[in-house]
């Protein structure tokens, strides 16, 4: 068997997350062509397809969603690998792996990124982006130090800091009848078509919509599932559908003819919250989180530590 090449890996992953061509071969650089050729290459290569695609659409297959998941994890040691080797050339140089989200909020990764460690002055922060359910089981399996994770049910292997807790955001067509009002209430969803994030991406927020819904006797019209906020977007407009998003997810789309208000109703929230894996023994870690508190507390987001610090 012979391997894929890593930047095949690379394209194939951006394009899971954007499954649309022309946005994933803007984010790569390169034609939509080259792309689609590319993606011919590595699915001859495999034996399989990983997309089923039509014009500029994308969407995984069954065994495209496994193989992405796997390769994902398989980029992220070879840039690891590349780094660790690296800092042995450059000197003892502590890195921190350190997992966001695409909807995770700029400002809590600024706040991580402006820390400082008077015990580790030659520290370097290095940001890796997945999907938080990802991010989780990569801090599992020691792949990551520090993660920003949204939405993601309490694991006896992580410790967390809760650093905030939101509403979702209902994004509409701005002539919606729903704009008339401050925010939406969660029967006025009834028989509206729902535009949600793809269980594939989360399956714990999208079972905690549908249990909370149905628990309510609220159902939508029909359902379609996206995975970037871009994508939401398209899917409002031509649907004149609900979308249901994060809050920084839903500003991103806010505009040319889509407002959003938030969504009233206290079980379905959002909890942000930085985490480590719970048997972590790294100093550098524990300080990191401490300092991470501090700012936080700084700023006025407070959440009720359940981390291991130690003096």
């Amino acid at each position: 068997m012979v391997l894929p090449e890593i930047r095949l890996l690379q394209a194939a992953i951006v394009l899971a997350e954007e499954l649309h061509f022309s946005r994933a071969a803007e984010r790569l650089n390169m034609s939509q062509p080259t792309l689609s050729k590319q993606m011919f290459r590595l699915e001859q290569s495999l034996g399989f397809h990983i997309f089923a695609h039509n014009h500029q659409a994308a969407e995984l297959t069954p065994a495209g969603e496994v193989f992405i998941a796997e390769a994902r994890e398989v980029v992220f040691h070879a840039e690891r690998a590349i780094l660790s080797a690296r800092a042995v050339i450059d000197g003892p140089t502590e890195i921190l792996n350190v997992g966001k989200s695409s909807y995770t909020d700029p400002f809590f990764v600024s706040l991580l990124m402006s820390i400082q460690l008077p015990l580790f002055p030659a520290m370097k922060i290095k940001l890796w982006s997945n999907y938080s359910n990802m991010l989780a089981q990569q801090l599992i399996a020691g792949t990551l130090d520090v993660a920003l994770i949204t939405g993601v049910p309490p694991k006896s292997k992580l410790s967390t800091l809760e650093i905030a807790t939101n509403p979702y955001y209902v994004a509409m067509l701005m002539g919606d009848e729903l704009a008339a009002y401050q925010e939406v209430q969660l029967n006025q969803l009834e028989r509206r078509l729902w535009v949600l994030l793809g269980p594939h991406i989360n399956a714990y927020l999208y079972d905690q919509i549908q249990a909370v819904t149905s628990g309510k006797e609220i159902y939508p019209s029909d359902v379609y599932h996206f995975t970037s906020p871009e994508e939401a977007s398209g899917l409002v407009r031509e649907h004149q559908g609900l979308a249901l998003l994060p809050r920084t997810a839903a500003w991103r789309i806010a505009r040319d003819g889509i407002t959003i208000r938030p969504l009233a109703e206290d079980r379905l929230r959002l909890v942000t919250s930085v985490a480590v894996r719970g048997d972590s023994k790294s100093r550098l870690v524990n300080e990191f989180v401490k300092a991470a508190g501090r700012k936080l507390s700084e700023v006025g987001q407070r959440g009720q530590s359940r981390l291991p610090l130690t003096g």
